[in-house]
């Protein structure tokens, strides 16, 4: 029987919006991510560099924005937080230990906090036995190493642990080590919905 479940955030509690991101760095002259960007992006996620190197970044592509126009524009990705999931989150800590493993940036965890307040997520976090932010590790989804740190750390069985991740790399990769998995569809599943996804093993 399955007693801990490790969450992914974006798109499983909170929505992305990708494509507004993407439309508002294009009104900053940028035609989309490219290879140094998202180069760039890996290493601002494992806190290799400070936020100002990220920021200027973009600046070689986009000289004419500002560093605001350029946080408001990465910001942009930030989108709703339903309630009811966290109403549901706050239910299943009760019965199950439960973990928060994301790949991020400090920009937009912010953002985040500033977006819900202050009463919203310290009751999101506090469902959490523990909260693990990819820059904060110094690694990310789906290295390995991430999710073992987190099974040894608090010596969990992976046969008793499910991961929930809208991203199938992740998925296949918590698989391979033993963990139960739902590689859930954003905009298709929704994560309040896990008890009628008949294949885990609850």
């Amino acid at each position: 029987m399955i007693n801990t479940i490790i969450f992914d955030f974006g798109d499983v509690f909170i929505d992305l919006e990708k494509e507004k991101s993407i439309e508002e760095f294009k009104k900053l002259g940028l035609d989309g991510p490219n290879e140094t960007l998202l180069a760039q992006n890996d290493l601002f996620e494992k806190g290799k560099i400070t936020e100002l190197e990220f920021i200027e970044s973009f600046q070689k592509f986009i000289p004419n924005a500002s560093i605001q126009e350029i946080i408001q524009a990465w910001n942009s990705l930030i989108g709703d937080f339903p309630l009811h999931r966290l109403e549901f989150l706050q239910m299943l800590s009760n019965k199950y230990r439960l973990f928060l493993l994301t790949n991020t940036d400090s920009i937009h965890i912010s953002r985040f906090e500033h977006k819900v307040g202050m009463s919203f997520y310290t009751d999101f976090y506090r469902c959490f036995e523990k909260v693990y932010y990819s820059y904060e590790m110094g690694m990310r989804k789906p290295e390995p190493e991430i999710f073992t740190t987190i099974l040894n750390k608090h010596d969990l069985s992976p046969k008793r642990t499910l991961f929930i991740d809208d991203k199938k790399d992740n998925t296949d990769i918590a698989e391979s080590l033993g963990l139960h998995v739902w590689n859930l569809q954003p905009g298709v599943d929704d994560v309040v919905n896990l008890f009628e996804q008949k294949h885990l093993p609850f």
